[in-house]
């Protein structure tokens, strides 16, 4: 048997270059192509447009004095300037700091003062998130915050007519002293414990994950990027943003946070030929009550990642919403952030059952993560990869970043994977999500699959909660079909006979929606915390801990 371990193609050449550098060029081949377009903002930008308006922006902040390697933090939802910032702060080496639009103080405070922002761009508040409010109570706490810029007021037109005071030449310049290694992006990842790291990504690690994301969905001037998810991840502006500025397609922004009409009519209006969302996003989608009354024809490809992605969504996307290329994309963060990808010609059987095989100029391997050896193809084992795109580091935090990047230069996922004879991998869990009951491993999306196959459940997520016979039991929080009803027996008569009984969820508990980040992914320590306190298993954990 064939070791885990892979080696994607080196048949596409690396960009070597910044992103500014790879914008002009785009400009430059397609200037009067539509670039960018905001229906919330009544915004549609051809190229040209989109470069000038970068370039003002860009001015503006050397205006403001802000120097190579500064750190500019945005602070918002997928706004046209949040678009504008990403590309200047590219053009005059400043590093961008993504902020969770859904931070309160204490952890906006957090980002603020460990990556040491001097400027901060935000708008004054959208929905239930009073930004100016917060920036002000922290502000006195926050000493290398010098300026901040609310978008949507004055402060952006006086940002641009400051700018109006640097010529072309200096932006030139500063751009040409830039390096393809440069820092370019911290973005906090929503650790389960501790503070958030920032991994610390450069032009050439998301220039070229944006690259080969967009070869592996096909993409041409042609294709028109529908992009609901948000632009502080990488999925948004790496996989979104950035894939579009190199193939010279169309950013197309349906709104500010996710809205499943507002995609699904945007995907409409705009003939969007490609789709992004996690899982979640697809499921809402799907169980919109006037899906049928939408043309999704224009559609061909898109990609569905964040989390697991469930076997039946997958099936449903492709059948019902035209999406026939459909691509699963699998990363972190830290590794800027795509790793292994499907592609369009793809099967179906392999888009719907794995995360695909390894990127192109990308290693990828499975060890043992007790003793580090690599294991054999199709056990499981720990998911590490290695190349191009895995992060400098975590911001000033040397000891977190050796934790996650060996000596070799490996990043360690913390997911548990296999990989076939043919180098696919699949995702089965998280090492810290398995479940141990009486001594049999349990993989909750194991379970979670078999769950989406009944026709009343929309989506099921599984944890293991404390138990003082066995350690630990199952237990199934379980979103159902609308208008649909269903009892914890029904569930468990409907497992009983068709998995190994240990698997068969003791717990069952009906919700309408799940704990989740402002990305998509379930928050499972929330559910495992808040189903202990409900079903008073508090005793059982001290037992077992």
């Amino acid at each position: 048997m064939a070791a885990a371990i892979d080696r994607g193609a080196v048949d596409t050449p690396l960009l070597e270059e910044t992103i500014g550098d790879n914008l002009a060029s785009t400009v430059a081949r397609q200037p009067d192509d539509e670039a960018l377009v905001v229906p919330h903002q009544n915004i549609r930008q051809s190229w040209s447009e989109f470069a000038a308006t970068v370039d003002e922006v860009a001015k503006g902040l050397l205006a403001r004095g802000v120097q190579k390697g500064d750190r500019v933090g945005m602070w918002s939802p997928n706004f046209a300037e949040w678009v504008y910032i990403q590309y200047a702060t590219a053009k005059i080496g400043a590093i961008q700091v993504n902020i969770n639009p859904a931070y309160r103080t204490s952890e906006l405070e957090y980002a603020l003062n460990q990556s040491g922002c001097r400027m901060l761009v935000t708008c004054t508040s959208y929905l239930t998130s009073e930004y100016r409010e917060m920036v002000e109570s922290v502000r006195a706490n926050v000493p290398d915050l010098i300026d901040v810029v609310y978008f949507d007021t004055d402060d952006w037109s006086n940002l641009l007519a400051e700018g109006s005071s640097v010529s072309d030449d200096e932006l030139a310049s500063r751009s040409a002293s830039l390096d393809r290694n440069d820092p370019i992006n911290i973005q906090y990842t929503s650790g389960t414990t501790g503070f958030p790291k920032g991994a610390t990504l450069s032009h050439r690690s998301i220039l070229n994950n944006a690259l080969l994301v967009g070869e592996a969905c096909g993409y041409s001037t042609v294709d028109r990027v529908c992009i609901p998810v948000p632009f502080y991840h990488c999925f948004g502006m790496v996989m979104g943003n950035l894939a579009c500025s190199i193939y010279g397609a169309t950013m197309v922004i349906p709104c500010p946070t996710f809205d499943p009409n507002a995609v699904l009519q945007t995907v409409q209006d705009e003939r969007c030929t490609s789709l992004y969302g996690v899982p979640t996003m697809f499921v809402a989608q799907l169980g919109h009550a006037d899906l049928d009354s939408f043309d999704l024809s224009s559609l061909r490809t898109g990609i569905m990642a964040g989390s697991p992605c469930p076997i039946e969504v997958m099936r449903q996307v492709i059948d019902k919403m035209n999406m026939s290329q459909v691509t699963i994309a699998y990363g972190q963060t830290e590794t800027s952030p795509v790793s292994t990808q499907t592609s369009t010609t793809d099967s179906v059987e392999h888009r719907v059952t794995t995360v695909g095989r390894v990127l192109p100029h990308v290693e990828s391997k499975i060890i043992n993560p007790e003793t580090g050896d690599v294991v054999e193809r199709g056990a499981d084992g720990e998911y590490c990869t290695r190349g191009f795109h895995v992060m400098l580091g975590y911001w000033n935090d040397d000891e977190k970043t050796a934790e996650a990047i060996d000596d070799e230069g490996w990043m360690h996922s913390g997911d548990l994977a296999t990989m076939d004879d043919d180098g696919y991998v699949n995702i089965v869990g998280r090492i810290k999500d398995l479940i141990i009951r009486g001594g049999e491993n349990i993989y909750p999306r194991e379970i979670e699959e078999f769950l989406y196959t009944h026709p009343k459940i929309a989506d099921a997520q599984v944890i293991g909660v404390p138990d003082a016979k066995y350690g630990e039991q199952v237990m199934a929080w379980v979103q159902l079909q609308p208008g649909e009803s269903m009892t914890s027996d029904e569930l468990v008569e409907f497992c009983t006979g068709k998995i190994a009984h240990f698997k068969v969820p003791k717990y069952v508990r009906f919700v309408t929606e799940f704990p989740m980040t402002v990305t998509g992914k379930i928050r499972k320590l929330e559910m495992r915390e808040t189903s202990i306190a409900e079903l008073g298993l508090e005793n059982e954990r001290s037992e077992t801990a």
